[in-house]
């Protein structure tokens, strides 16, 4: 028995990658159920096994007495220096119970009861594996889809690509070798699950991590990213080295650095824009390759306007507004592109009628009732025109005129400036 019992611990172990000790633990609380199944109460009992011989003895703990009065727990003094030569009254010793039929109980226990415990060890052990790498980069092969989800083969366990997590555009095939972050393990009845991404950003992060020294190195830093998987991915990096180009670091010579990490992302366009404190900078770069013109920033609405000019607008913008959408991401700050002459227009409305020379709160509202709305409707207009209005002659309307003209032009220096 003990032969065929160690035999099935090493096939266990070897089969498995299970230390011995979780192994003989497993047996060992699996033999006390056996035990107590077939021979009653186990409250004094233990299991003792020998993992180099596979040699197994069941031993009940029992009081030294001068008369036994329950021979299950008890055992006289002259039998117990049988079995061990110093004893004493009342002193508990273990003696050895072990069952003829025993060994065959404990072999097909072995095979039945602890495959279950070794099955759950390794689980608990792939699950520990795996927990440690959540946040990393992991290489697996594409072995089929089932309801739009990726399974993924990852060594001895398969994980899950939910559709949530693919790129779009992206077609995975059996046999495919793809790098994936690995975004989650979570404990399930089955054993564990493992969740996948292509989506996440920290893919794009460790890729640059694994491609670029200078970032390994914590030289260059990654400070943010931007991404919206399959199409673009904007990333912020900075330097800790005056003497290392961050950008340039990351990009790499002829470009190579960057490609192979588009080349893995299949086709996804990335932007490197160097990190800066300032803002207006920060922002600048991140709309690139848009130019702009003028940067004000609303400090307590989180706000920027970015002056760009007309002909790079939809540039700025990117396609279904990507460009802006991605920078505002990347930077922080809520975007609101705006073109010279929009800008412009929008000064020259705020201007009140009331800022016009020899007009007060009664003639300005005359003004509105006569259809002026604002100072650029006075500015286009003619002397004739004003002079119409009930309580405006000619020298008042000229001054409006005039005085209409010099405000709109400052409104326009003020977006030049």
């Amino acid at each position: 028995m003990s032969v065929e019992l160690k035999g099935l611990m090493e096939e266990i172990r070897k089969e498995k990658e299970i230390e011995m000790g979780v192994i003989v633990e497993a047996l060992r609380s699996a033999l006390l159920s056996a035990y107590k199944k077939h021979f009653g109460s186990i409250e004094n009992v233990t299991i003792d096994i020998n993992p180099d011989t596979g040699g197994l003895k069941v031993l009940a703990k029992k009081k030294v007495v001068r008369k036994i009065e329950n021979p299950r727990i008890e055992i006289e003094k002259e039998e117990a220096k049988r079995i061990k030569k110093r004893v004493r009254l009342n002193q508990e010793i273990e003696v050895e119970i072990t069952p003829k039929e025993f060994g065959r109980i404990a072999v097909q226990t072995a095979k039945q009861v602890v495959t279950q415990r070794i099955r759950e060890a390794e689980k608990e052990k792939i699950y520990q594996e795996f927990k440690e790498r959540e946040g990393d980069i992991i290489t697996g092969i594409v072995q089929r889809v089932e309801h739009r989800t990726v399974i993924v083969t990852l060594g001895k366990i398969e994980a899950v690509l939910p559709v949530r997590e693919q790129t779009p555009g992206e077609d995975y095939k059996y046999g495919d070798r793809i790098k994936t972050y690995l975004l989650h393990v979570k404990k399930t009845p089955r054993g564990p699950q493992i969740i996948l991404s292509r989506t996440h950003p920290g893919l794009v992060r460790r890729l640059f991590e694994l491609e670029v020294p200078e970032i390994y190195e914590k030289i260059v830093e990654i400070k943010n990213i931007a991404r919206e998987a399959g199409a673009r991915t904007k990333i912020a990096v900075s330097s800790k080295d005056a003497n290392v180009d961050p950008v340039g670091s990351c990009v790499g010579t002829r470009g190579a650095r960057v490609n192979s990490i588009i080349q893995e992302l299949r086709g996804e366009k990335i932007d490197i824009i160097p990190y800066s404190e300032d803002p207006v900078a920060f922002v600048s770069s991140a709309l690139k390759p848009a130019q702009v013109e003028k940067v004000i920033i609303h400090k307590e609405e989180g706000e920027m306007e970015v002056i760009v000019p007309k002909d790079k607008l939809s540039l700025a913008i990117g396609r279904k507004g990507q460009n802006v959408r991605l920078a505002a991401k990347l930077t922080g700050w809520k975007i609101d592109l705006k073109s010279p002459e929009e800008k412009a227009l929008e000064e020259k409305a705020k201007i009140e009628l009331t800022e016009l020379p020899g007009v007060g709160e009664k003639i300005a509202q005359t003004l509105e009732e006569a259809g002026f709305k604002n100072v650029v409707d006075i500015a286009q207009s003619k002397i004739e025109d004003l002079i119409k209005v009930k309580g405006i002659g000619r020298i008042t309307a000229l001054k409006i005129l005039k005085g209409a003209k010099v405000l709109i032009e400052e409104a326009e220096e003020k977006v030049r400036d």
